[in-house]
């Protein structure tokens, strides 16, 4: 089947070619982002596969239909940048990749916890420059600390698991309770009971209306003075006017931040030669205490290849006819 491959880049494209050899699809790689402007690149083709800040709202959809396009891959587990009722009105099928390696993202997680708990991103560019100095430097043990998961889907389930393997006490929410963590002595509790009682609270939910902001202003205040907040999620699931309150005023200790919630045009691109233009990325910068990485929680070999792998099988099963294992419909609303 041809297929228009939008933002593209290059840890992928290679990945994509390799697992193709199986498939026979025929791919066209476009470096562009995905948008009601660049859509009519698409015509022509059955199929595009889109990336996670791509924008495929109303008016992108109404041009990619109009051109011939009859399946959107989702080359990720998230979906919330597709507008699914315009989808199913234009007769387009979504497909994604539900999951690929939970793994990664929950030990990007632990890597932002550990980071930012000792300090490793100060260190290494202090000695860099000469200074062997320690202060400025004390961390803490993790053992006994309280680590609260919000989500305990596949990707918060192994995070739970390996910081048990820390003698961490973890307390979760979610809506269904996972029996395999509480046999593991992880204690489900409210959102609220959660927030007051974390020193680590570590984000693994989708982003739906429900949960949009789910920390906020409010949230923030029933944490713990010097709390730790860890997002590999999803950007908007935090209120970043709200996160910058609570770190000018010490409240937040400290924050491992993988997703932003503006981070469409910005993350995955080279804007080392630009004046940055977004203030509130710009202000969470300055923070000493603040460690931000570009959306790269999911970025490991296996999970690349997995990734392939479920993407081109999806257009394949579209190709041939088949149920869609992985189909998008209006209706989903909740990712595990």
């Amino acid at each position: 089947m041809k297929i228009a491959f939008f933002d593209a880049h290059g840890f992928e494209k290679a990945i994509f070619e390799k697992a193709n050899q199986d498939f026979h699809h025929d791919i066209s790689f476009f470096e562009a982002r995905l948008t009601a402007k660049t859509a009519n690149l698409a015509t022509g083709y059955p199929c595009v596969c889109a990336f996670v800040n791509d924008n495929l709202n109303d008016k992108t959809l109404e041009s990619l239909a109009a051109g011939g396009t009859r399946l959107i891959a989702l080359r990720s587990a998230g979906f919330n940048h597709v507008d699914l009722t315009a989808a199913h009105r234009l007769g387009l099928k979504v497909v994604r990749v539900p999951e690929y390696s939970p793994h990664a993202v929950a030990e990007h997680a632990v890597a932002l916890i550990l980071t930012l708990n000792r300090k490793i991103h100060r260190a290494y560019n202090r000695v860099r420059e000469g200074n062997f100095s320690l202060d400025g430097l004390v961390g803490f043990d993790l053992k006994a600390k309280t680590v609260g998961v919000i989500g305990t889907g596949r990707i918060g389930s192994v995070l739970a698991k390996i910081m048990r393997g820390f003698e961490c006490e973890v307390i979760a929410y979610d809506l269904v309770q996972n029996p395999e963590l509480i046999e593991l002595g992880v204690r489900y509790l409210s959102l609220e009971e959660l927030l007051k009682k974390s020193d680590i609270i570590s984000l693994h939910v989708p982003l739906t209306p429900q949960t949009r902001y789910l920390i906020n202003e409010k949230a923030l205040s029933l944490t713990k003075s010097k709390v730790m907040l860890i997002n590999t999620s999803r950007g908007a699931l935090i209120e970043t006017r709200a996160l910058i309150q609570a770190l000018k005023s010490g409240h937040v200790g400290q924050a491992g931040l993988d997703v932003y919630e503006e981070e469409e045009g910005l993350f995955f691109t080279d804007l080392s030669d630009q004046i940055l233009q977004d203030d509130q990325l710009a202000r969470l910068l300055t923070f000493p205490n603040v460690l931000l990485t570009s959306h790269q929680a999911f970025l490991t070999e296996e999970a690349l290849a997995k990734i392939a792998l479920v993407t081109l099988q999806n257009i394949l099963d579209f190709k041939n006819g088949k149920n869609l294992l992985n189909e998008v419909h209006a209706q989903t609303h909740l990712i595990k």
